[in-house]
Parts: C-alpha cells; sequence; structure tokens
C-alpha cells in the first residue's frame, strides 16, 4: 500500500483512538464524580432505601392514689402506618390496594372528589374540606414529602383488622400494622380535672416541643392537669431499631445493637380515692336535691398541704379525648354554661362571704383593733353617715346584718368568739372599717395586707395547671379600674367578704386550714412522690411551708374558737354540724353575686328585692388536733347554713367512720 493510500486511514485510526481516549476520560471523571466527590450522596441514598430506623413509643408513666389504686395507666392500641416510598410501583395495583384498604379500615379515599390523571392514577381535585375527615389519599399526598418516613392512617384498629393485614403484608409492602400505648383514664369523670388528659402537641407550642426532643408529628403531650405540670416527669424515652429491608420494604434483620424504650416516671397522688368518690356522690346528691348544676368540694390535710379530695362538678370523661374527641362533643363542652372543662376548685374566682371573716378577726385582734373582751353592738342595721353630709341622717347608708331579716332582728352586743360564732355582719363592718370617731377599725390598707398573708389575691402554687389568684382590691386597684376613691362602704363589704374580694375554694380552704394548724400555710400538694418503674422513690414531696402567719398563737386560737362556736356555740350559725363523736370547727358563707341577665336569661333579684346567693362552708376536725379541713361551694346554692353545711357533714362522717388516719401512704 502506497504512501499516500495509508494516511486516510492512520488519520481515521488516530481519532478513533482520540475519541476512545476521551470517553474513557469521561468515564473516568464520571466515575471519580460519582464515588469520589458525590459518593456519600448516592451511599446515603442507597441506605435510605435499604435501611429503615424504626421508632417504638415509650410507655408514660401511671398514676397511683395514695393508697396504691391505678388511677391512670397505657393500654395497647393497633394502628396502620403507611410508608409511601415501598408502596406498588403499579399504579393498578396501587390503586386497588388503596380502595381496600380505605374499606378495611372505614375511611374515606378522600374527603374531596377525585380525577383521574394521566397513567390511571388517582388524585384529589381540590384541597380537603377541614370538617370532613381525611381521607387515605389526602394523607398519602402529605406522607409523600418524606416518602421513607411512617407516616399515621389510623388509630384503634380492631384486632380483627390487624391480623387481616399482616397476612396482606408480603402483597402490600408499605403498609405498618404496629401496637403503640394509649392513655386510659380508669376513673373518667371522677378525677378528670385533676388527672387532666393528653393529646397532640398544639401548633403553637410545637418549636418549644421540638426543641426539648418531642416530634410534633408523632408525640402526645400532657395539655391539662397532672398530665401538664409533670409532662417531664411522665414521659419516656423512646426506643430505635436500625432494620435492613428488602426492595419490598419487608424487614430483612436488624443493624446493631436496638435502643430499648425508657418508661416515664410513676405518679402517686395524694388523694384518696374511695374518700374522692365519696364526696363526689354526697356532692351530687345535694346539687340534685336544690337543682343547681355546679358546686366544689375540697378536702386537705391542714398539717402537710396534701389534697385528699377535690371535686369541681359538673365534670366531663377525659377518655373523650384519648382518642381525638369529635368537633361536635368538643363545642358542646365549651358551650356548656356550667363549664364542666373548668377545675373550679382552683380556677372559679367567687366572693367569698362570710368565710372571710376568720382573716378579718385574726388581723384586728393582731393590729388590738379588737381584744378577746372588746364588745361591739349589733342592732341589726347599722347607718353609716354619708361623708360630704355627716350631719343629715337622711343620707346616711344601711348596712345590714343577716339576721335583720330573720325572727330576732339583732345579735346584741358581743365579743370576737361569739361574732364569729353567729356571724355577725356588723361586728365585722366596725372590725373592718370602723365607725364614725367611735371605733377605729383595720381600714382598707390593713384588712389587704392581711388577706394576702392568708394566701387570698395571689395563686397558692399547687401542682396543677390553671389556677388563678382571685382577688384582693385596694385603693389604687379601684382608682386604676373604676376611676373612683375607696369609702368605707368597700372597706365595709370587703370585711364580709363581699364587694370586689374574690377567691378561688382552694384559697379559702388554704386560709381556714392555717387557722385549723396553729398559723402556718402551706403550699397545697397533689403529688405524693414520684417512682420509678420497679417502686423506688426518684423524688418525695415534702410539706412546702409558704409563711407563717405573722398572728400570735393566742390570737389563732380565738379565731379557733370562734369557729367552734359557730358549730357548738350558743346562736351557731352551722349548728346541724354533728359528726357523732368529733368535734368540728367552721365556718359558714352566703355570698350575694349579681347574675348576668342577658347571658342566663334569669332575674337578677327575687321578689323580695335580694340578690342570689352561693353557699359556702369551711371546716377542719377533730378541733382538737386537726387532721382533715374541708372546703364547701355550692354554686347559687343558697345559705351555707342550709345548703352548704349538710354536705360537709355527711362527708366528714364518712371520713371519721372509715377510720381512715393520715399516715404516709
Amino acid at each position: 500500500m502506497s504512501q499516500s493510500q495509508s494516511s486516510p486511514a492512520r488519520i481515521r485510526l488516530i481519532i478513533y483512538r482520540i475519541l476512545l481516549c476521551g470517553a474513557f476520560a469521561i468515564l473516568v471523571a464520571q466515575l471519580w464524580r460519582l464515588q469520589m466527590m458525590q459518593g456519600e450522596y448516592y451511599q446515603e441514598a442507597a441506605d435510605i432505601n435499604r435501611f429503615r430506623l424504626e421508632e417504638s413509643a415509650a410507655p408514660r408513666g401511671v398514676i397511683y392514689d395514695r393508697q396504691g389504686y391505678l388511677l391512670a395507666r397505657n393500654m395497647p392500641q393497633l394502628t396502620v402506618s403507611i410508608i409511601p416510598a415501598y408502596l406498588p410501583e403499579d399504579e393498578a395495583q396501587r390503586r386497588d390496594m388503596l380502595f381496600r384498604l380505605s374499606d378495611m379500615l372505614e375511611m374515606p379515599v378522600t374527603s374531596s372528589p377525585p380525577v383521574r390523571e394521566a397513567k390511571g392514577d388517582i388524585r384529589p381535585a381540590i384541597e380537603p374540606e377541614p370538617d370532613r375527615e381525611k381521607g387515605v389519599l389526602d394523607i398519602l399526598l402529605e406522607a409523600e414529602r418524606a416518602p421513607y418516613r411512617p407516616v399515621l392512617l389510623k388509630k384503634d384498629i380492631p384486632r380483627e383488622v390487624a391480623m387481616v393485614l399482616e397476612e396482606e403484608h408480603l402483597d402490600w409492602p408499605g403498609v405498618l400494622v404496629q401496637a403503640e400505648p394509649v392513655r386510659e383514664y380508669l376513673y373518667g369523670p371522677l378525677l378528670s380535672h385533676v388527672l387532666g388528659y393528653i393529646g397532640p402537641i398544639p401548633e403553637e407550642q410545637a418549636e418549644a416541643y421540638e426543641a426539648d426532643g418531642y416530634d410534633p408529628n408523632r408525640h402526645l403531650v400532657g395539655l391539662t392537669g397532672v398530665e401538664l405540670a409533670l409532662e417531664r416527669e411522665l414521659r419516656g424515652r423512646d426506643g430505635q431499631k436500625l432494620v435492613e429491608v428488602d426492595v419490598a420494604g419487608r424487614e430483612v434483620r436488624t443493624v446493631g445493637q436496638p435502643q430499648a424504650t425508657v418508661p416515664g416516671y410513676n405518679l402517686r397522688l395524694t388523694l384518696d380515692l374511695d374518700l374522692q368518690q365519696a364526696v363526689q356522690d354526697i356532692l351530687q346528691e345535694q346539687l340534685t336535691t336544690l337543682h343547681k348544676s355546679q358546686a366544689v368540694a375540697i378536702a386537705m390535710n391542714p398539717q402537710t398541704g396534701e389534697i385528699l379530695a377535690m371535686v369541681s362538678l359538673p365534670s366531663y370523661d377525659n377518655n373523650e379525648f384519648t382518642g381525638g374527641i369529635s368537633a361536635q362533643a368538643l363545642q358542646a363542652l365549651h358551650e356548656d354554661p356550667d363549664r364542666p372543662l373548668v377545675n373550679h376548685s382552683i380556677s372559679g374566682q367567687f366572693p367569698p362571704g362570710s368565710t372571710f371573716k376568720i382573716v378579718v378577726a385574726s388581723g384586728a385582734l393582731e393590729e388590738q383593733v379588737v381584744t378577746e373582751a372588746t364588745r361591739l353592738y349589733c342592732g341589726g342595721i347599722l347607718w353609716l353617715p354619708n361623708r360630704f353630709f355627716p350631719e343629715d341622717p337622711s343620707l346616711a347608708q344601711p348596712f345590714y346584718c343577716w339576721i335583720h331579716h330573720g325572727y330576732y332582728g339583732r345579735h346584741g352586743s358581743m365579743a370576737i368568739v361569739s361574732a364569729l360564732g353567729q356571724s355577725c355582719d356588723i361586728y365585722f363592718y366596725q372590725a373592718g372599717g370602723g365607725y364614725r370617731d367611735r371605733f377605729q377599725g383595720l381600714g382598707a390598707e390593713r384588712l389587704a395586707y392581711y388577706s394576702e398573708l392568708f394566701g387570698f389575691g395571689s395563686r397558692s402554687g399547687i401542682d396543677l395547671p390553671g389556677e388563678t389568684s382571685g382577688l384582693v382590691p385596694t385603693t389604687k386597684w379601684k382608682r386604676v379600674n373604676y376611676s373612683e376613691s375607696w369609702v368605707t362602704g368597700d372597706t365595709y363589704n370587703m370585711a364580709i367578704g363581699q364587694g370586689f374580694v374574690l377567691a378561688t375554694p382552694l384559697q379559702v380552704l388554704n386560709a381556714a386550714a392555717a387557722v385549723a394548724n396553729g398559723g402556718t400555710l402551706y403550699r397545697p400538694q397533689i403529688v405524693y412522690d414520684i417512682q420509678d418503674e420497679d417502686g423506688n422513690t426518684i423524688r418525695a414531696f415534702a410539706p412546702d411551708v409558704i409563711r407563717q402567719v405573722p398572728v400570735s398563737a393566742k390570737n389563732i386560737g380565738l379565731v379557733r374558737q370562734g369557729m367552734r362556736a359557730a358549730v357548738a356555740g350558743p346562736g351557731a350559725t352551722a349548728w346541724a354540724m354533728n359528726v357523732p363523736g368529733v368535734s368540728v370547727a367552721g365556718k359558714t358563707g352566703t355570698a350575694e353575686f349579681f347574675v348576668d341577665r342577658n347571658k342566663d336569661g334569669l332575674p337578677d333579684r327575687d321578689r323580695e328585692g335580694n340578690l342570689p346567693t352561693h353557699a359556702w362552708f369551711t371546716a377542719f376536725a377533730p378541733y382538737e388536733n386537726p387532721e382533715i379541713a374541708l372546703v364547701v361551694f355550692i354554686s347559687g346554692g343558697g345559705e351555707g347554713s342550709g345548703a352548704a353545711v349538710p354536705v360537709a357533714r355527711e362527708i366528714l362522717t364518712y371520713y371519721f367512720s372509715q377510720d381512715r388516719g393520715q399516715s404516709a401512704p
């Protein structure tokens, strides 16, 4: 072959070699990029396909009463989840599986009319309607944002359905059946205000919970009651295991050492379940008799601050919230005028009436406004002169004693002990606000000071959420809120627990308990101790003293005598408080309140022109060495002596007939 003939062949060979080398260089470069520069990315992608991190929910700590009776526990609940990435790729097969799954779980396919797209796929035409149940397709579309992450489809499925789904596991990849713990409250409405309930993390708090290690899409948290107050103690630590799966998403093996779940700590409350049940039954029976619907009764150990029973009626069943309460049921609870979701023991604010007189008596004695021997006269009515025209009797304002409308019409001359025992309003008008130049009372400032010392006007600090502070009015408070000056009449009203002063039933009880034990104001406590799963005490709640009320033992003793006289003295307002074999001390209260005519559709006064009244009674026993203090409040119940005292009598009779004592659990 000549030189001229071989040159084109040589050139083609060179070009071929160059192209071959170039292709090889490109291949090498691509391999370098894939293996060296993007190797970690593709390795991670492969691992995502091959490995799956499965989490198992930790059981929440259980709750007991002081005697060890179980109050809240965890029950296994079967759930169905789907993993979008492992669902069948064939559209017809996927569609058939989703329709069958929808039928088995009794869920809609979608909450909006579906339309068909290319390749036979079906998707919702519009966004799901907010008031309708989400369908299988709606959940699947949301889950496709993280296709390898299980997303909950439905909770609390029947065992028979779960068995069928497990049998279909090989043919239905991506469908998981799991058992998760769910909260069960064994006594429902009896303890719902104390225990509360758990539910999904509120959207507005999601970031805070997420920062604390929660998954807002998966974890349930305490929303009210003890469940919320001790959420950190009750929550456990979820378990984890890394599993290798095949192409259909079926588990092949477990990789590495699984991380076991750690249960939450258990709680033992100070409540006595038997006493709680008895208190509710007695209180409910009285409400039925009086045709009333709202009431509170609380029992406490005055020597420690431990709450033995706490009942707020009406109540609700916290089990309704466990699986997600319906919108209609929740709306009904919110619209109920008696507010069953509210724990009125700590959140209700009411005028305390004459139960407040124990504070006025303590302050008046300590400030030497009165002594044991000081006698003030009750003529049934006290005329307070007009401050601008003191010499014009026609402008004087009348302040009545409750006895004014009775048979006797007046109490006459009396000292502090009998004034408490007979609940004389005029005595306390003068002890609190004085009278003309003849007698100097405590005055507004000192009255507010002693009110706050006994715990009024501030939260007690009980380990329950939702507590309100009540109201101790002051001269500054009235100027700010009403643009008016404080007058003597305001002090008179406050001195008998009326006017602007407001208190929760727990505050009234705590003040009475401080008198019962000699002047120590305790922080009420509902949790006795925290235990691990083996019953070992992790933390014990010792009695927590808020303050020692600065009232001498002698003066506290006189107030105690007055409360005893209210039960067993001449003219006692709580004379019906006869518990066999037990000496009881107490204080009745009848507090007027205004009715919002527009809200309730009720007249604000009766035919005689009287305002409706709340019924109060607070007591402790035995008088010599108190082991139980009690408050009973009946909204709109009338007189404390007629409505609240019988309830307290039945509760204390039950308590002492059971020979319960106050030994540690």
